[in-house]
């Protein structure tokens, strides 16, 4: 298998114990919970075995079958090669991680998954997870993308989207992206990654920033005096970031990547299941 599925394998196998499922109340045959009856819910719903039990009426409720539709997309502009540390992974090599392991996580629960912009469908099965991989592959050895942010195409009704990145792109390009997803009905999770050095500064003296996205360079004497105004501006950005997700009835999640990828890949996990259906 190619290393990126067996890292991912691992990664999802890890956290196995931890996920509970992402079921939740439909048509189905598989039993899922008994709960009290309330005023309106037909007669027929009634499980009067369990009801005779007590002096309360239950209702039985069964588990949603239909498989749903989640795409997966995440950032290889040239910015995610970044990695601040010779023990670090680069913010890429972890969004490619953290998408691997969560098609392994969606597909061995039912799902169909699929690659945006490159799958035309999403599918289910160990075939899809061997061609998302592929399809990760093909595009890093085109080189980075130009853009931060995914292109616009036409999405599927009531479809999931996952979007992975270090979303440095100006908040209002972000913001029109996100929302031009949600018109078309798009339920999604925000997933930022950024490096510890991008957060913190933790530079000193005389350091040169060189942009990697032709942004240009910038020569500071001494950075450290520039470190509670930094510090305090990528926590605007990312409660921005919050705030965005959340008008818009998504969800986020912000990891790093000297951190756990189970913890992110559990976040991210549980959030699509609050999404419901």
């Amino acid at each position: 298998m190619p290393p990126l599925l067996v890292k991912a394998d691992r990664v999802a196998a890890s956290i196995v114990p931890g996920v509970h499922g992402r079921r939740r109340v439909g048509v189905g045959e598989s039993f899922w919970q008994f709960r009290r009856y309330q005023a309106g819910d037909p007669a027929h719903r009634v499980d009067w075995r369990q009801s005779a039990k007590t002096d309360k009426l239950f209702v039985r409720e069964h588990e949603w079958e239909a498989a749903q539709s989640i795409w997966l997309w995440r950032d290889h502009s040239a910015s995610m090669d970044y990695g601040s540390g010779r023990d670090l992974t680069s913010k890429r090599e972890r969004a490619e991680l953290l998408l691997a392991a969560l098609a392994v996580l969606l597909i061995r629960g039912g799902e169909h998954v699929g690659l945006y912009g490159a799958d035309q469908t999403a599918t289910g099965g160990r075939a899809t997870l061997n061609r998302l991989v592929a399809n990760l592959e093909a595009q890093a050895a085109v080189g980075p993308a130009s853009e931060g942010l995914p292109a616009i195409t036409r999405l599927p009704r009531f479809c999931h989207l996952v979007l992975i990145g270090d979303f440095l792109s100006p908040l209002a390009e972000v913001e029109t992206t996100l929302r031009t997803f949600s018109t078309q009905g798009a339920r999604g999770h925000l997933v930022q990654i950024l490096d510890p050095a991008e957060e913190d500064l933790p530079f000193h003296g005389r350091t040169e920033f060189d942009g990697t996205e032709n942004e240009g360079q910038l020569l500071v004497g001494r950075v450290e005096s520039l470190r509670d105004a930094y510090v305090r501006r990528m926590a605007a950005r990312r409660d921005a970031l919050t705030t965005m997700t959340r008008q818009l009835g998504w969800t986020s999640t912000f990891h790093r990547t000297d951190r756990s990828p189970q913890t992110a890949l559990l976040s991210i996990y549980g959030a699509l299941g609050d999404l419901g259906t």
